[in-house]
């Protein structure tokens, strides 16, 4: 009942008291968010009362993005303190669904999509960030493989946690894997930009055709992070050419960077996302009870070792090939869903 009447006064106090509440889908966290009829205008009320401490980035950030022109769904009421946000409903064309539904003849749509998507990406990696945004740096990322990794994948597929030298060797590996990314460029990086956190708004006109959610996490970091995030996923296939369309576009509208080194630092800002992701459904599904997440497991270890092809990723190449047999490189069937 407690929380039913945080809920209610919430929104009685924004001129929701009558809405219905409508659950949506939820992503792979503990936020709740829910649609709501009958209100004075379309909106979806964000509850981060499990995950609190995300309230206070994501109102700083949805109006950082507001500010440079992108759509961030706009802030309607908050209570930060009770993890509450109510928001501007971006409607039902999510990004991933289109993408999902499509078929050959939806080619240049998909196209556009994707397109608007890297210059909107372009737009807010150009921009200065924030204040006070934490680091995706080489040492934050490698502690997140490694939660995820040795943690939650290394037990669930050899029956017990990995040993200190196991533990040191990875370290090694992944500190001398993403080292080169602390001599790259460094920005904003919204951590998870991929289709199912970003909605396509017709409507609206260039950049803010996309509709941005999601990016409570944000960080500074190297910016081809963000492009493995929408053309790695780990959920969809995305075909080769579009991938290359769009690096080749990110390129050739950031003509500053140097080529070559952000390929290199896309090759190894995958192997991390990949590995880590890889051993995110084993954590989700052991942790979680979400073992739906595990269908994906496939397609991510696949990615994962096309990414450690590229000489970029040699480091975490020698690591596997020393310590986990290519026939492990999957989801424990433990977990499979």
């Amino acid at each position: 009942m407690k929380n039913k009447s945080r809920l209610a006064d919430f929104l009685a106090a924004y001129g929701f008291a009558d809405a219905e509440l409508v659950p949506l889908a939820s992503d792979a966290s503990a936020r709740r968010y829910f649609r709501l009829l009958g209100g004075p205008r379309p909106a979806v009320l964000m509850d981060t009362a499990a995950e609190i401490a995300q309230a206070e980035p994501f109102l700083r950030i949805a109006e950082h993005l507001a500010r440079l022109g992108l759509s961030a769904p706009a802030v309607l009421g908050a209570d930060a303190a009770a993890g509450l946000i109510l928001l501007e409903d971006f409607g039902d064309l999510l990004l991933a669904r289109l993408i999902d539904a499509a078929d050959a003849s939806a080619q240049s749509q998909t196209e556009a999509m994707f397109d608007t998507a890297t210059d909107a990406l372009i737009c807010l990696h150009e921009a200065p960030p924030p204040p006070a945004l934490p680091h995706w740096d080489g040492n934050a990322m490698q502690q997140a493989a490694a939660a995820t990794f040795l943690e939650w994948w290394w037990p669930a597929a050899f029956g017990s946690p990995p040993e200190a030298s196991i533990r040191s060797a990875f370290d090694r590996a992944m500190a001398e894997m993403l080292l080169p990314l602390q001599a790259g460029p460094k920005g904003f990086v919204h951590r998870d930009y991929f289709a199912n956190n970003l909605f396509w708004l017709p409507e609206r006109e260039g950049v803010r055709r996309i509709g941005i959610i999601d990016f409570q996490d944000a960080a500074i970091g190297h910016p081809a992070y963000d492009l493995v995030s929408l053309l790695e996923d780990a959920r969809r296939e995305i075909p080769k050419a579009l991938k290359e369309r769009e690096i080749a576009r990110y390129l050739g509208r950031r003509t500053s960077l140097d080529a070559s080194a952000f390929r290199h630092a896309y090759a190894v800002c995958a192997a991390q996302r990949h590995l880590r992701v890889a051993a995110l459904w084993v954590r989700l599904a052991k942790r979680d009870g979400r073992a739906q997440y595990s269908v994906h497991g496939p397609r991510t270890w696949r990615l994962l070792a096309e990414a450690l092809e590229h000489p970029a990723t040699a480091p975490l190449a020698r690591f596997l090939d020393r310590f986990v047999p290519p026939s492990l490189r999957a989801n424990p069937m433990s977990i499979a869903a």
